[in-house]
């Protein structure tokens, strides 16, 4: 721990009034139910299969469409001239006092003291006059606003891209679980996501800065990561892609727990260009060179500033020659060959799209003249940067629906980044794609299972045998709460999972779907398989940049099998399966693969697990090798964030 503050009490320096009695609310959610299958049915299915009904607050007739909000944009560091302070405009709900509302839970109780600071009231009238409370580091009430309307906006941006309602990685079927968020968790220089039983957190840590901090924080003055935009964004979205893909929270292999860490940080950066005065004030900087803009690329920059010392945590651009894909990398560091990729084809297709604006404003040499640009330029340069960005994060989101279901690796997420664009855009004039594959190439980052790096050849394809539609799947029978992109409720849920799990694992079709039967003559002595599982099955709706809209159902099918001790090595759980999108007609488009029996995998497996960097996440139970708790609290303390 760092020296400075006992307590949250101490930390804010509040006065004896900011206190009340430790929070009673009831648990946020209750005991994970089985959900049933049909007698001898050869699948089973998943609690994730249920935990897609979540329901955000549904506006009503006379109820406002936002509710404004001061956040900082980057920490309280930041200069106001940069755009330090903006009111964001967070989907309205009902809120209860904390804040409250349907899918996110601010509580703030100090773990290690017990003390319950003042909780925020968002809807007394005096806050509403004022777009909330006035962002201070001081304010615990703010602070609780803070990682509300963070949090709530990031939740709005993965439900745009995605074209459906994202659910959470834990909780029951009876009544939809919130994210518990703790901004004041305890007095440690982390901050971290993680699953509680049967609920999950997010946690965030406050310490004292160091005697010598290189940005405007006070020497040995508190700091608070819980205003910290980006360390904000990052562990929401931590949560967020636990409840797309629960897999992807197993480490098995080195590119798993990095991509966590990566998409995490794209989420991070591209988030940054949604404050108008923080990208007008990067493109004054850096001259419309966005690789160039620490401002809008670095990454936790009061975080590394007090802690590391010199400068931010993390940042997107290569200052050097472009990092290069190393599987033996920490993390974090591996993680951020992939942030680099991604941004450096955004930066690419930037410079495409502005071409035009710099030659204009330069009497068509290209070349800008000494001296800060012109500011009509910087607006239009801005304008572009903050559209294009919002066109990547929704890119970089819609491919995790295109991503397998576990065992992910670096080379997946280019195939789904690709195929995901192709299917809502299949016109690039501006190769987008082409941008991504070039970044990704630059870096050693190549899929395992493509014959070369065409856009064609990176697609995902169609099964490889003939597949008649799948029965009870077709738009015309699914029962919808309204919206296209919402199943009616919990048992329609059910009844499509069910459909679909007696579908795949028809005798002709189990290794279609990367499924083996329990006495496959393929499985090694003493290895056993489990029933293969559905784990989820929702409905999107996707509106395409030209206005078409395309719907889709987007399943998850995995199958557990456990490998027996022997002389290799301990035993283990290894996992296989496969991601499918079905058209409105229930026709199979799409199966993105990961074959149980894959030639090579299970030798991979073992050889990561009793490696040096595997066993940071696995321990020998008897002969069997299990999963380490607490990923990311451990993982972010070695890596810093």
């Amino acid at each position: 721990m760092s020296e400075g503050a006992s307590s949250t009490q101490q930390a804010v320096a509040a006065d004896a009034a900011s206190r009340d009695e430790p929070s009673t609310a009831e648990p946020v959610a209750e005991a994970p139910q089985v959900v049933p299958t049909p007698p001898g049915a050869p699948y089973q299915l998943g609690n994730g299969v249920l935990r897609d009904s979540v329901r955000p607050h549904e506006r009503r007739a006379g109820e406002p469409i936002y509710r404004p909000l001061r956040i900082y944009t980057v920490d309280p560091s930041h200069h106001q001239l940069e755009g330090a302070i903006a009111t964001v405009n967070v989907a309205y709900e009902p809120l209860r006092d904390g804040p409250v509302g349907a899918l996110l839970e601010v509580e703030d109780i100090d773990a290690a003291s017990g003390h319950a600071n003042r909780k925020a009231n968002l809807d007394d009238p005096f806050v509403l006059m004022t777009d909330g409370y006035e962002p201070s580091p001081s304010d615990p009430r703010f602070h609780q606003q803070m990682v509300y309307a963070v949090c709530s906006n990031v939740y709005s941006a993965f439900r745009t891209a995605l074209g459906r309602t994202p659910g959470w990685g834990f909780g029951g079927a009876s009544r939809p679980a919130r994210l518990v968020i703790r901004p004041h968790f305890a007095q440690e220089a982390n901050a971290y996501y993680e699953r509680v039983g049967d609920c999950g957190e997010l946690r965030f840590g406050y310490y004292a800065a160091g005697e010598h901090p290189t940005d405007r924080t006070l020497p040995g003055g508190i700091v608070f990561t819980c205003l910290s935009h980006d360390i904000v964004v990052h562990e929401m979205t931590h949560a967020l892609l636990d409840g797309l893909r629960a897999h992807f929270m197993v480490p098995t292999n080195p590119d798993v727990t990095a991509f966590h860490e990566a998409f995490a940080d794209i989420v991070a950066v591209f988030q940054h260009f949604s404050y108008p005065e923080v990208v007008r004030a990067a493109i004054r900087q850096c001259r419309g060179a966005l690789n160039q803009s620490a401002l809008l690329s670095d990454i936790a920059r009061q975080f590394g500033h007090t802690t590391s010392g010199g400068g931010a945590l993390r940042t997107a651009i290569d200052t050097g020659q472009a990092r290069r894909y190393r599987a033996e990398l920490e993390p974090h560091e591996l993680g951020s060959v992939l942030v680099s990729a991604v941004f450096e084809a955004f930066t690419t297709v930037f410079d495409r799209k502005t071409q035009a604006l710099v030659r204009l404003a330069t009497g068509g040499t290209g070349e800008l003249p000494v001296g800060e640009l012109p500011h009509d330029l910087q607006q239009l340069l801005a304008a572009r940067a903050s559209k294009l960005a919002s066109q990547f994060i929704a890119i970089c989101i819609r491919a995790i629906d295109y991503c397998p279901p576990t065992g992910m690796m670096f080379g997946d997420y280019l195939r789904a980044l690709i195929t995901a664009d192709h299917d809502l855009v299949p016109d690039d004039p501006w190769d987008y794609r082409g941008a991504l594959i070039d970044a990704f190439w630059r870096r050693g980052i190549y899929p395992r299972s493509a014959s070369h790096l065409s856009q064609d050849a990176l697609r995902w394809r169609a099964p490889r045998i003939a597949l008649k539609p799948v029965p009870d799947l077709d738009f015309a029978t699914l029962k919808f709460r309204g919206d296209p992109a919402q199943a009616a409720d919990a048992d329609e849920l059910r009844r499509q999972a069910d459909a679909l799990g007696a579908f795949v694992t028809l005798p002709g079709h189990l290794g279609e779907f990367g499924l083996v039967a329990a006495g496959d003559a393929r499985l090694e002595s003493g290895d056993t398989v489990e029933r293969p599982m559905v784990q989820s099955i929702r409905s999107a709706r996707r509106a395409g940049p030209s206005g078409q809209v395309v719907f889709d159902l987007v399943a998850e099918v995995t199958q557990a099998m456990h490998v027996a001790p022997g002389p290799d090595g301990p035993g283990f759980t290894h996992h296989g399966g496969c991601t499918i999108i079905l058209s409105p007609e229930g026709e199979v488009r799409f199966v993105v693969l990961k074959s149980l029996l894959a030639d090579g995998r299970v030798g991979r497996r073992r050889d990561y697990l009793l490696s040096e960097l595997g066993q940071r996440h696995w321990r020998l139970v008897g002969n069997q090798l299990v999963p380490s708790e607490g990923l990311f609290r451990t993982m972010h303390v070695h890596g810093r964030g």
